[in-house]
């Protein structure tokens, strides 16, 4: 996770702790937070520097941001570059796209986990999804 944050308040910090409760392992990248792990992980300053492989970069940076992380993501090659919430960048869904990576932009991964488990449903969200059937969960 690219922009991962320490302070528990951000839409990060959320997003990453949600996820790992659904048994992902989320590796924060940030290179302004290296002092201290967030939720149990090592901080990395790139992504070059994470000694796993990875399969989603998922990104909390600004728009002009991406390109570059664009290009990391597929150095290491990465799967799947995801760009939050209000993040869109048409450069740098050309460089993950040219380099096989599927492209993801302006969504959220644990709204659409959410969505597409069935947990928004639960709760009465629209999720636009029609089954008379209870959602299986992804994991």
């Amino acid at each position: 996770m690219v922009g991962a944050s320490p302070n528990w308040n951000r839409p990060s910090y959320f997003v990453m702790r949600y996820l790992q409760r659904k048994d992902f392992r989320v590796i924060p990248v940030n290179p302004r937070a290296l002092d201290a792990p967030i939720l149990g992980e090592t901080v990395y300053p790139d992504l070059e520097s994470v000694p796993v492989p990875v399969d989603v970069v998922d990104v909390f940076r600004r728009p002009e941001d991406t390109p570059a992380i664009a290009r990391s993501a597929a150095a290491i090659e990465a799967k799947v570059l995801w760009l939050q919430l209000g993040v869109r960048n048409v450069d740098a869904g050309a460089i993950a796209l040219a380099a096989g990576l599927t492209f993801i932009e302006d969504r959220c991964m644990k709204i659409e986990y959410g969505r597409l488990g069935g947990e928004l449903a639960w709760s009465g969200i629209n999720t636009r999804l029609i089954s008379s059937r209870r959602g299986r969960l992804l994991r």
